[in-house]
Protein backbone atom coordinates (compact mmCIF):
# COMPACT_ATOMS: atom_id res chain seq x y z
CA UNK A 1 0.00 0.00 0.00
CA UNK A 2 2.47 2.57 0.99
CA UNK A 3 5.09 1.39 -2.04
CA UNK A 4 1.69 2.09 -4.28
CA UNK A 5 1.23 5.46 -2.74
CA UNK A 6 5.17 6.11 -3.50
CA UNK A 7 4.76 5.40 -6.66
CA UNK A 8 2.08 8.00 -7.45
CA UNK A 9 3.82 10.84 -5.88
CA UNK A 10 7.00 13.16 -8.02
CA UNK A 11 10.61 13.31 -6.62
CA UNK A 12 9.46 17.29 -5.88
CA UNK A 13 7.30 19.50 -6.20
CA UNK A 14 6.28 23.44 -5.20
CA UNK A 15 3.84 24.92 -3.10
CA UNK A 16 3.91 28.51 -4.50
CA UNK A 17 1.46 31.51 -3.78
CA UNK A 18 0.49 33.44 -0.80
CA UNK A 19 -2.82 31.52 -0.39
CA UNK A 20 -0.92 31.07 3.13
CA UNK A 21 -4.49 28.54 3.93
CA UNK A 22 -4.25 26.67 0.86
CA UNK A 23 -1.03 25.91 0.98
CA UNK A 24 -0.96 24.79 4.63
CA UNK A 25 -3.84 22.36 3.83
CA UNK A 26 -1.94 21.28 0.39
CA UNK A 27 1.40 20.73 2.51
CA UNK A 28 -0.81 18.58 5.31
CA UNK A 29 -2.34 16.39 2.65
CA UNK A 30 1.41 15.31 1.54
CA UNK A 31 2.27 14.99 5.00
CA UNK A 32 -0.36 12.76 5.69
CA UNK A 33 0.91 9.99 3.16
CA UNK A 34 4.01 8.91 5.00
CA UNK A 35 4.00 5.78 6.45
CA UNK A 36 2.16 5.92 9.70
CA UNK A 37 3.98 5.02 12.61
CA UNK A 38 7.14 5.95 10.86
CA UNK A 39 6.20 9.71 10.75
CA UNK A 40 8.84 11.58 12.89
CA UNK A 41 11.55 9.34 11.36
CA UNK A 42 10.53 10.28 7.95
CA UNK A 43 9.85 13.69 7.83
CA UNK A 44 12.53 16.52 7.81
CA UNK A 45 10.90 20.11 8.15
CA UNK A 46 13.44 23.37 7.30
CA UNK A 47 12.87 26.85 7.16
CA UNK A 48 15.28 28.31 4.04
CA UNK A 49 17.54 30.53 5.93
CA UNK A 50 21.04 32.56 4.87
CA UNK A 51 23.17 29.60 6.94
CA UNK A 52 21.82 26.41 5.31
CA UNK A 53 24.53 24.18 3.27
CA UNK A 54 24.29 22.26 0.09
CA UNK A 55 25.83 19.64 1.79
CA UNK A 56 23.59 19.19 4.93
CA UNK A 57 20.57 19.27 2.34
CA UNK A 58 21.51 16.79 0.28
CA UNK A 59 22.60 14.34 2.66
CA UNK A 60 18.84 14.90 4.07
CA UNK A 61 17.40 14.42 0.44
CA UNK A 62 19.81 11.19 0.25
CA UNK A 63 18.99 9.44 3.31
CA UNK A 64 16.85 6.28 2.75
CA UNK A 65 13.42 6.12 4.92
CA UNK A 66 12.42 3.98 7.71
CA UNK A 67 9.66 1.26 6.89
CA UNK A 68 8.77 0.89 3.71
CA UNK A 69 7.34 3.83 2.75
CA UNK A 70 9.03 7.37 1.96
CA UNK A 71 10.71 10.14 3.43
CA UNK A 72 9.76 13.51 2.89
CA UNK A 73 11.92 17.01 2.94
CA UNK A 74 9.97 19.85 3.10
CA UNK A 75 11.54 23.94 3.18
CA UNK A 76 9.81 26.50 3.89
CA UNK A 77 9.73 30.12 2.29
CA UNK A 78 12.02 28.29 -0.61
CA UNK A 79 12.52 32.05 -2.05
CA UNK A 80 15.21 32.46 0.07
CA UNK A 81 17.36 29.81 -0.36
CA UNK A 82 21.00 30.72 -0.05
CA UNK A 83 22.55 30.37 -4.51
CA UNK A 84 24.65 27.44 -3.91
CA UNK A 85 21.98 25.25 -2.05
CA UNK A 86 19.52 26.15 -5.12
CA UNK A 87 21.72 25.16 -7.22
CA UNK A 88 23.06 21.89 -5.59
CA UNK A 89 19.05 21.04 -5.57
CA UNK A 90 18.91 21.41 -9.24
CA UNK A 91 21.93 19.38 -9.63
CA UNK A 92 19.89 16.63 -7.14
CA UNK A 93 16.96 16.82 -9.07
CA UNK A 94 18.75 15.61 -12.66
CA UNK A 95 18.83 11.97 -10.22
CA UNK A 96 16.80 12.19 -7.09
CA UNK A 97 16.51 9.76 -5.08
CA UNK A 98 13.49 7.44 -5.42
CA UNK A 99 12.41 6.77 -1.84
CA UNK A 100 12.71 10.72 -1.08
CA UNK A 101 9.96 13.42 -1.63
CA UNK A 102 11.16 17.07 -1.77
CA UNK A 103 8.46 19.77 -1.00
CA UNK A 104 9.69 23.59 -1.38
CA UNK A 105 7.13 25.61 -0.43
CA UNK A 106 7.03 29.84 -1.29
CA UNK A 107 4.81 32.64 -1.73
CA UNK A 108 6.71 33.78 -4.66
CA UNK A 109 9.07 31.85 -6.91
CA UNK A 110 9.10 33.62 -10.48
CA UNK A 111 8.36 30.77 -13.39
CA UNK A 112 11.91 31.90 -15.03
CA UNK A 113 14.37 31.23 -12.03
CA UNK A 114 16.16 28.03 -12.72
CA UNK A 115 14.53 25.90 -9.35
CA UNK A 116 11.33 26.24 -10.95
CA UNK A 117 12.01 25.27 -14.04
CA UNK A 118 13.68 22.02 -12.82
CA UNK A 119 10.78 21.16 -10.26
CA UNK A 120 8.04 22.16 -13.44
CA UNK A 121 9.53 20.05 -15.57
CA UNK A 122 9.27 16.99 -13.22
CA UNK A 123 5.27 16.60 -14.71
CA UNK A 124 2.62 18.57 -14.60
CA UNK A 125 1.31 18.47 -11.10
CA UNK A 126 5.11 19.35 -9.50
CA UNK A 127 4.25 22.75 -9.19
CA UNK A 128 0.86 23.79 -7.46
CA UNK A 129 -0.32 26.87 -7.61
CA UNK A 130 -1.92 28.49 -4.33
CA UNK A 131 -2.22 32.02 -5.60
CA UNK A 132 -4.87 33.97 -3.53
CA UNK A 133 -8.39 33.41 -4.50
CA UNK A 134 -9.86 36.33 -6.54
CA UNK A 135 -12.60 38.24 -4.10
CA UNK A 136 -15.30 37.38 -5.98
CA UNK A 137 -14.49 33.86 -5.87
CA UNK A 138 -13.55 33.97 -1.87
CA UNK A 139 -17.60 33.06 -0.84
CA UNK A 140 -17.68 29.69 -2.57
CA UNK A 141 -14.57 29.04 -0.74
CA UNK A 142 -16.06 30.47 2.65
CA UNK A 143 -19.11 28.39 1.90
CA UNK A 144 -17.01 25.37 1.90
CA UNK A 145 -14.77 26.59 4.87
CA UNK A 146 -18.27 26.18 6.78
CA UNK A 147 -19.34 22.90 5.38
CA UNK A 148 -16.60 21.60 6.94
CA UNK A 149 -17.55 22.24 9.57
CA UNK A 150 -21.53 21.28 9.53
CA UNK A 151 -22.62 25.13 8.41
CA UNK A 152 -23.35 27.02 5.75
CA UNK A 153 -22.79 30.85 5.44
CA UNK A 154 -24.59 33.05 3.31
CA UNK A 155 -23.58 35.30 0.43
CA UNK A 156 -24.42 38.53 2.34
CA UNK A 157 -22.44 37.00 5.26
CA UNK A 158 -19.51 36.15 3.43
CA UNK A 159 -18.80 39.52 1.74
CA UNK A 160 -19.48 41.21 4.90
CA UNK A 161 -16.56 38.90 6.67
CA UNK A 162 -14.46 39.79 4.01
CA UNK A 163 -15.24 43.91 4.09
CA UNK A 164 -14.51 43.41 7.72
CA UNK A 165 -11.48 41.28 8.08
CA UNK A 166 -10.05 40.90 4.94
CA UNK A 167 -9.28 38.86 1.94
CA UNK A 168 -6.51 36.44 4.24
CA UNK A 169 -7.68 32.74 3.70
CA UNK A 170 -5.93 32.05 7.49
CA UNK A 171 -7.60 35.07 8.69
CA UNK A 172 -11.35 33.93 7.03
CA UNK A 173 -11.13 30.37 8.08
CA UNK A 174 -10.43 31.58 11.60
CA UNK A 175 -13.59 33.20 11.74
CA UNK A 176 -16.03 31.04 10.17
CA UNK A 177 -14.59 28.50 12.71
CA UNK A 178 -15.37 30.85 15.79
CA UNK A 179 -18.91 32.00 14.09
CA UNK A 180 -19.68 27.94 13.38
CA UNK A 181 -19.87 27.54 17.16
CA UNK A 182 -21.82 30.40 17.86
CA UNK A 183 -24.28 30.17 15.75
CA UNK A 184 -24.18 26.23 15.41
CA UNK A 185 -27.85 26.05 16.83
CA UNK A 186 -29.14 28.23 13.31
CA UNK A 187 -27.04 26.04 11.41
CA UNK A 188 -25.98 29.17 9.02
CA UNK A 189 -24.24 32.12 9.42
CA UNK A 190 -25.83 35.43 8.37
CA UNK A 191 -24.69 38.92 7.75
CA UNK A 192 -26.07 39.57 11.23
CA UNK A 193 -24.07 37.14 12.96
CA UNK A 194 -20.86 39.14 11.30
CA UNK A 195 -21.82 42.66 12.66
CA UNK A 196 -22.55 41.10 15.92
CA UNK A 197 -19.65 39.34 16.91
CA UNK A 198 -16.82 40.30 14.20
CA UNK A 199 -14.97 43.59 14.65
CA UNK A 200 -14.05 45.08 12.09
CA UNK A 201 -9.68 45.18 11.22
CA UNK A 202 -9.64 45.63 7.60
CA UNK A 203 -9.87 49.59 6.18
CA UNK A 204 -13.33 49.95 4.16
CA UNK A 205 -12.98 49.38 0.40
CA UNK A 206 -13.86 52.11 -2.13
CA UNK A 207 -16.28 48.99 -4.10
CA UNK A 208 -18.34 47.78 -1.01
CA UNK A 209 -19.37 51.35 -0.92
CA UNK A 210 -20.45 51.61 -4.13
CA UNK A 211 -21.91 48.70 -3.73
CA UNK A 212 -24.41 50.17 -0.72
CA UNK A 213 -24.76 53.51 -2.78
CA UNK A 214 -26.15 51.29 -6.21
CA UNK A 215 -28.16 49.27 -3.84
CA UNK A 216 -29.64 52.61 -2.48
CA UNK A 217 -28.92 51.04 0.81
CA UNK A 218 -28.67 54.75 2.37
CA UNK A 219 -27.80 53.68 6.32
CA UNK A 220 -25.57 51.14 4.07
CA UNK A 221 -23.50 53.40 2.20
CA UNK A 222 -23.46 55.99 5.37
CA UNK A 223 -22.06 53.42 7.82
CA UNK A 224 -19.22 52.02 5.64
CA UNK A 225 -18.37 56.04 4.53
CA UNK A 226 -18.15 56.78 8.20
CA UNK A 227 -15.63 53.91 9.18
CA UNK A 228 -13.37 55.22 6.06
CA UNK A 229 -10.09 56.47 7.38
CA UNK A 230 -9.36 60.10 6.27
CA UNK A 231 -11.98 59.14 2.38
CA UNK A 232 -10.97 61.71 -0.58
CA UNK A 233 -14.42 62.31 -1.36
CA UNK A 234 -13.69 63.97 -4.77
CA UNK A 235 -12.19 60.69 -5.25
CA UNK A 236 -15.19 58.73 -4.33
CA UNK A 237 -17.43 61.52 -6.41
CA UNK A 238 -15.68 60.03 -9.59
CA UNK A 239 -15.49 56.65 -8.66
CA UNK A 240 -19.78 56.80 -8.09
CA UNK A 241 -20.06 58.52 -11.81
CA UNK A 242 -18.11 55.61 -13.40
CA UNK A 243 -20.78 52.91 -11.67
CA UNK A 244 -24.05 55.45 -11.96
CA UNK A 245 -22.83 55.46 -15.70
CA UNK A 246 -22.85 51.89 -15.83
CA UNK A 247 -25.94 51.35 -14.50
CA UNK A 248 -27.13 53.77 -17.10
CA UNK A 249 -26.24 51.37 -19.54
CA UNK A 250 -27.32 48.88 -18.08
CA UNK A 251 -30.97 50.49 -17.70
CA UNK A 252 -30.74 51.14 -21.26
CA UNK A 253 -29.72 47.64 -22.71
CA UNK A 254 -32.55 46.07 -20.52
CA UNK A 255 -35.05 48.43 -21.88
CA UNK A 256 -34.20 46.75 -25.61
CA UNK A 257 -34.17 43.58 -24.22
CA UNK A 258 -29.97 43.23 -24.39
CA UNK A 259 -29.37 43.18 -20.56
CA UNK A 260 -27.35 39.92 -21.25
CA UNK A 261 -24.80 42.09 -23.37
CA UNK A 262 -23.75 44.62 -20.35
CA UNK A 263 -20.52 42.97 -19.48
CA UNK A 264 -19.62 42.98 -23.27
CA UNK A 265 -20.66 46.38 -24.09
CA UNK A 266 -18.87 47.86 -20.97
CA UNK A 267 -15.65 45.50 -21.61
CA UNK A 268 -15.61 43.85 -18.40
CA UNK A 269 -16.00 40.61 -17.07
CA UNK A 270 -19.64 39.30 -16.44
CA UNK A 271 -18.72 38.89 -12.57
CA UNK A 272 -17.79 42.38 -12.65
CA UNK A 273 -21.61 43.21 -13.48
CA UNK A 274 -23.60 40.89 -12.14
CA UNK A 275 -25.80 42.78 -10.00
CA UNK A 276 -25.46 46.16 -12.31
CA UNK A 277 -29.52 44.83 -13.41
CA UNK A 278 -30.94 44.73 -9.97
CA UNK A 279 -29.13 48.09 -8.55
CA UNK A 280 -30.17 49.36 -11.71
CA UNK A 281 -34.20 48.53 -11.80
CA UNK A 282 -33.88 50.16 -8.56
CA UNK A 283 -33.66 53.76 -9.92
CA UNK A 284 -36.91 55.21 -11.91
CA UNK A 285 -37.13 56.98 -14.60
CA UNK A 286 -34.79 59.68 -14.75
CA UNK A 287 -33.70 59.32 -11.33
CA UNK A 288 -29.80 57.77 -12.41
CA UNK A 289 -29.91 61.23 -14.86
CA UNK A 290 -30.72 63.38 -11.54
CA UNK A 291 -27.60 61.69 -9.75
CA UNK A 292 -25.38 62.49 -12.24
CA UNK A 293 -26.33 65.65 -11.89
CA UNK A 294 -26.35 65.89 -8.10
CA UNK A 295 -22.63 64.03 -8.62
CA UNK A 296 -21.13 67.09 -10.62
CA UNK A 297 -22.86 69.74 -8.60
CA UNK A 298 -21.05 68.12 -5.34
CA UNK A 299 -18.28 67.73 -7.14
CA UNK A 300 -17.69 71.37 -7.73
CA UNK A 301 -18.74 72.29 -4.07
CA UNK A 302 -15.91 70.36 -3.03
CA UNK A 303 -13.86 71.43 -5.18
CA UNK A 304 -14.75 75.29 -4.32
CA UNK A 305 -13.80 74.55 -0.90
CA UNK A 306 -17.59 73.10 0.64
CA UNK A 307 -18.12 71.13 3.97
CA UNK A 308 -16.62 67.52 2.29
CA UNK A 309 -18.45 65.87 4.82
CA UNK A 310 -22.02 67.74 4.58
CA UNK A 311 -21.71 67.83 1.20
CA UNK A 312 -20.94 64.27 -0.18
CA UNK A 313 -23.38 63.11 2.94
CA UNK A 314 -25.89 64.85 0.96
CA UNK A 315 -25.33 63.50 -2.23
CA UNK A 316 -25.02 59.76 -0.94
CA UNK A 317 -28.74 60.36 0.41
CA UNK A 318 -30.10 61.94 -2.71
CA UNK A 319 -28.61 59.20 -4.60
CA UNK A 320 -30.01 56.32 -2.44
CA UNK A 321 -33.50 58.56 -2.60
CA UNK A 322 -33.94 59.62 0.55
CA UNK A 323 -33.83 63.17 0.25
Amino acid sequence: MAQAKQAELLPAYLIVGNDELKAREVAARLRKRLEPGFEAFNLDEQVANSDMEPAAILSSLNTLPFGSGFRLVMIQSAEHLPKDVSEAIIKYLNDPNRSCVLCLVAEKLPKTARLYKAIDKLGKHAVIDCSPAKRWDLPKRMNRMAQQRGMRIDEAASKELISRVGESTTMLDRQIGTLSELCRGAGVITRSDVERYVTRTAEVKPWDFLDAVCARDASRALELYGLMQDPSEIALVTMLVGRLRELVCAQSLVARGEGAALASTLGKQVWQVKNHVRWASRFGRGELADALKACARCDRLLKSGGDARIEFTSLVLKVCGKV
